[in-house]
């Protein structure tokens, strides 16, 4: 439960991050963040440990009693933007390629899902994003060390540098948690980012 997740939010109420419930309740904790329910109020360490807890809530056990999983925080001082220098990085390859096999199209799970270098390093290839795409386990060995014009295998598509910040992935996936739909929806978005009238 405490490595489940936590949409973070700046204090503009824009989404910028997600982190663990540990590393939640250590912002709470240090006043750094504030707990957000579902009627959009915010509250404290305090606050959010003396809320009521329902028998079927997500909650952790405490010397003094249950507290709730906050599955939305607030930072108090953070008014920045993420970065949209997209990182070169295993879950943002795969969130590029849907989580697919680029060369037969299967979901398989995470765990077997491999990178492949298009143009293997043996021959040159460097890891880049126009280089590495996802595969299966199956497609990874029956291509080795060779291209896929080699092997006699196709690419779904040609692999690109994406435009979209790591965080619009999540935007546009599944939402793990019901209380992370009106930070992620992009009209809801807006909604919060709007310069409201004097």
């Amino acid at each position: 439960m405490l490595n489940s997740s936590v949409l973070v939010l700046n204090r503009s109420y824009l989404p910028i991050h997600v982190t663990s419930v540990r590393r939640a309740f250590a912002l709470l904790y240090q006043g750094i963040a504030r707990a957000v329910d579902a009627q959009y109020q915010t509250f404290d360490f305090e606050g959010w440990s003396q809320l009521a807890v329902a028998r079927d809530a997500e909650a952790i056990g405490t010397s003094s009693g249950r507290i709730r999983i906050p599955r939305v925080i607030v930072l108090v001082a953070f008014d920045r933007l993420p970065k949209r220098h997209v990182r070169f990085s295993r879950i943002n390859l795969m969130a590029r390629d849907g989580f697919q096999c680029q060369y037969c199209a299967r979901k398989p799970s995470r765990a077997e899902l491999n990178l492949d270098h298009v143009v293997p390093r043996a021959l040159g290839g460097r890891s880049t994003w126009l280089n590495v795409v996802t595969s299966c386990v199956d497609c990874n060995r029956k291509k080795g060390g060779r291209t896929p014009r080699q092997a006699g295998m196709k690419l779904l598509g040609q692999p690109k540098r994406p435009r979209w910040t790591p965080l619009m992935n999540l935007m546009l996936s599944s939402v793990r948690y019901e209380e992370w739909k009106p930070f992620l929806s992009v009209v809801d978005a807006s909604y919060w980012n709007v310069e409201l009238a004097e």
